[in-house]
């Protein structure tokens, strides 16, 4: 895994890594890596296994990919909200694991980085099976 605890850069200065994800999915106006990036990390990580990819920076735009699953397996897509379960804000990233409470998310810009976070199941918006 060679993206994991890649970095955006915090105040001055970006991380050519960052930037990366968002120029090469078509995103080449965006400048900093202080622009939200878990959708342009996760579409990148599509784009490079072969896959289609959501064409958006909006992480809740991966509510509308792949087919809808109950019962995930690892590398499957999560969506979870950020703000209030019916804002537009989100969060997306590969699913991991599971317990009883919490879902174990690998994406970007987790904490500002490429990392494996556990988030709260009562935040969960939906998973999704990504297709061949």
């Amino acid at each position: 895994m060679t993206q994991y605890g890649v970095r955006g850069v915090l105040g001055v200065g970006d991380n050519p890594e960052v930037l990366k994800y968002f120029k090469e999915t078509g995103f080449e106006w965006v400048k900093d890596d202080d622009t939200a990036w878990c959708a342009a990390f996760l579409n990148w990580c599509l784009m490079k296994a072969g896959k289609p990819h959501t064409g958006s920076l909006m992480a809740r735009s991966f509510l509308n990919y792949g087919s809808e699953t109950k019962t995930p397996k690892m590398g499957d897509i999560v969506v979870i909200w950020r703000g209030a379960p019916n804002s537009v804000f989100g969060h997306a990233g590969f699913f991991i694991a599971e317990t009883d409470i919490g879902i174990f998310i690998l994406g970007g810009n987790q904490d500002n980085a490429v990392y494996i976070i556990e988030y709260p199941k009562t935040k969960l918006l939906g998973y999704r099976t990504i297709h061949a």
